[in-house]
């Protein structure tokens, strides 16, 4: 998440995504690109479910997708090969080249009949009002967004306005994540959809992480999703814009939008060929070894709205309830990868009461130099003194981290005459070696009490084992910093975003 901090920085952060339908300032060419692109059609995701289908009436596949291109492979296969719906719930659903393949394969599900339904938040939505009708129109596609009012089709006078009459609500926004199909398959965790989220962008990518469900925890999922769906926060994009979608359909509606996509000038070919060689990509993750079938696991994830509070900023959520549970009943380690750390006094006691009580903690989050958000950075600033001295171990992560080179797309790499930064957006929890918690939930007053966020938690010592394996790798010092109250790596950057992040303390921490 890049994430959001005070009124007037939201309005100038008011950027990115859903324009997925826009035609491209690209010249192409005349040929049909998209002829060579054959769908398989003797596989389904019935079939290729059909070996564990046993398996996922009582229990859970968990598969955590750790690399950025396998994660975007698993998200087309299963795009690709859905027979009925396909339900959506992201924060950032971006217009870059990630964004523009995947509007065409979902364009594509709903040419076969599969019923598309997405969620948005409003906060993040840049689009031309004609470029959302244009998909919205399809009529297997439905668009809703959460909390509409702060953005879309309002002038920067309504803006706000919105902000300054009802600050609270203006500040609640959908941070969760969730991709699910035919109701067997669930994605979710940190990745937004964008070319940053899989390691495609050209100056900074992030190390994220995301996890796969098949089964029984499926369901649970699904009723989360439902209930934002059928909630008054969420509203069809057609009325919050105001549009008849019969002014804007036509039978050629998407013809430009498949002809970019399928354009190999448009994308590095590894990509089509990773895509090409989807038919293998699911098999590879049944046969991989590293696929765990549990009884139980829990997704929990907040109620829209996040809370009952209608003063202040506070008021947690389910998810923060569950969050601070774990922390309390931990006995011996806690490991955290978080993109933003902003403390409060409430949550720096309770880690200082776990390290009284015997508990290691380590907590890897951005440095100055690999961070994207400086507002963030700036008030974890102020307190990361206050932190180091309840006991906890803080390690930074270097925008120049060597481990970019085993996470990163190849690809990527091989092309440019210069690498990316890499910076951390994985927001995962390891207990004990026992507990994985992964999900969209950053440590910072936004996600403890404004946005609604979604977590799983895992009960398994081989799912801890590979998180907590990567987790140590990023520890080390050729990816982190460890920060101590004598040293802290702020100094690796120049002097005007050390004087730029200065400036940010004057937003309050409890809208970052």
């Amino acid at each position: 998440m890049k994430s959001i901090s005070g009124p007037l920085y939201l309005l100038i952060i008011l950027v990115i995504i859903f324009s997925a339908c826009k035609e491209k300032e690209t010249a192409t060419a005349e040929t049909d690109f998209c002829e060579n692109i054959h769908r398989n059609d003797d596989i389904s995701l019935t079939s290729a479910l059909e070996d564990v289908a046993g398996k996922m009436e009582n229990q859970t596949g968990v598969y955590v997708l750790e690399d950025g291109s396998g994660s975007m492979i698993a998200r087309a296969w299963l795009t690709e090969y859905a027979e009925k719906t396909i339900d959506i719930q992201y924060f950032i659903f971006s217009t870059d080249n990630i964004g523009l393949i995947a509007c065409d394969y979902l364009v594509r599900a709903a040419d076969r009949g599969v019923k598309v339904r997405i969620i948005v938040d409003d906060i993040m939505v840049d689009a031309d009002i004609d470029d959302i009708a244009t998909f919205s129109s399809h009529e297997n596609i439905s668009v809703k967004i959460y909390n509409p009012g702060v953005n879309l089709g309002k002038n920067i006078l309504q803006k706000i306005g919105k902000f300054t009459s009802d600050f609270r609500s203006a500040n609640q926004r959908m941070h969760n994540k969730t991709f699910i199909v035919d109701g067997k398959v669930v994605i979710t965790g940190g990745r937004n959809i964008a070319d940053e989220y899989f390691d495609y962008d050209h100056e900074y990518n992030f190390r994220d992480r995301d996890i796969l469900l098949l089964g029984k925890a499926v369901k649970d999922v699904g009723h989360s999703f439902e209930e934002y769906w059928n909630s008054e926060l969420s509203q069809d994009v057609m009325k919050v814009i105001n549009e008849d979608p019969e002014k804007i359909s036509s039978p050629d509606t998407f013809d430009r939008l498949h002809e970019y996509a399928c354009n190999p000038e448009n994308f590095w070919p590894q990509i089509r060929e990773r895509i090409a060689q989807l038919p293998e990509a699911f098999e590879n993750i049944k046969n991989s070894g590293d696929l765990v079938w549990l009884d139980s696991i829990g997704f929990i994830s907040d109620k829209p709205g996040k809370n009952e509070g209608e003063e202040g900023l506070g008021g947690g959520g389910l998810t923060t309830t569950a969050l601070v549970e774990l922390v309390k009943n931990a006995k011996s380690s806690i490991d955290i990868q978080s993109p933003y750390l902003i403390t409060t006094e409430l949550s720096r006691n309770l880690f200082a009461e776990a390290v009284a009580r015997g508990v290691k903690i380590r907590i890897l989050t951005n440095s100055l130099a690999s961070t994207d958000n400086v507002e963030a950075f700036s008030s974890y600033q102020t307190d990361r003194e206050e932190l180091l001295k309840t006991g906890v171990r803080i390690f930074e992560f270097r925008p120049d981290a060597a481990e970019r080179t085993r996470i990163m797309t190849g690809e990527l790499q091989q092309t440019l005459d210069h690498t990316p930064i890499f910076g951390l957006h994985a927001k995962s929890m390891v207990i004990d070696q026992q507990i994985t918690v992964v999900g969209t939930f950053n440590l910072d007053p936004r996600s403890a009490n404004l946005n609604t966020e979604c977590i799983v938690v895992v009960d398994s010592e081989q799912v801890s084992n590979g998180v907590l394996s990567g987790m140590e790798i990023e520890f080390k010092p050729e990816n982190s910093w460890e920060t101590t109250l004598d040293f802290n790596p702020d100094s690796e950057v120049s002097k005007y975003k050390r004087l730029k992040t200065w400036t940010r303390k004057i937003i309050p921490k409890e809208i970052l």
